[in-house]
């Protein structure tokens, strides 16, 4: 019986992190300043940290999450800490625009290019596309929350979590991301 259980456990952590261990699928995006980045091909062998949002719901859980990120990854490291370090990373967020939403596209870009100070402008990527095959690929059911995943230099999921932001999950992707710690 224990045997039988330990296997459930087993098969059931699978299926809800079936992703990990994949290559993140390609996927083309615009950055806010109109470049053109494929992910993972245009990482150039770093560590990356990719956050996507799907609709208009995910907006809040996803804005909990930007001040943590820009203090921990994006900063200058307070020389006088003892624990600080700067990072050598890819960081991106992704609005989703799939469905009837692809007609808002280029409006959206042009208001969101409007709050994001310019220095960041390269961090936000605007895909617009299907969604289905990210969906299967990536393991996600849900529309409503940001998903985030860190990606090892080659491309390879190596971390997920999604929703709003807490402290536990920061540090979760601070410890994946530590080998991208300098």
């Amino acid at each position: 019986m224990k045997d039988l259980l330990a296997v459930l456990l087993i098969f059931s952590a699978s299926i809800g992190f079936a992703q990990v261990g994949d290559v993140f699928p390609d996927m083309e995006g615009e950055s806010l300043r109109y470049d053109t980045v494929n992910i993972p091909s245009d990482l150039n062998g770093k560590y990356s940290l990719i956050a996507l949002a799907f609709s208009k719901k995910s907006e809040k859980d996803l804005g909990s999450w930007f001040n943590p990120l820009y203090n921990q990854f994006l900063t200058e490291p307070d020389p006088n800490a003892l624990f600080s370090f700067e990072y050598d990373l890819n960081m991106y967020i992704v609005p989703m625009f799939t469905g009837a939403k692809r007609a808002a596209y280029k409006s959206t870009m042009r208001k969101v290019q409007e709050t994001v100070a310019p220095e960041l402008q390269h961090l936000v990527l605007f895909y617009k596309g299907t969604l289905k095959e990210y969906k299967k690929a990536l393991n996600f059911d849900g529309n409503d929350v940001p998903y985030f995943y860190v990606l090892d230099p080659e491309g390879k999921i190596i971390y997920t979590t999604s929703g709003k932001y807490t402290r536990n999950k920061m540090q979760d992707i601070i410890d994946a991301l530590e080998p991208a710690a300098k």
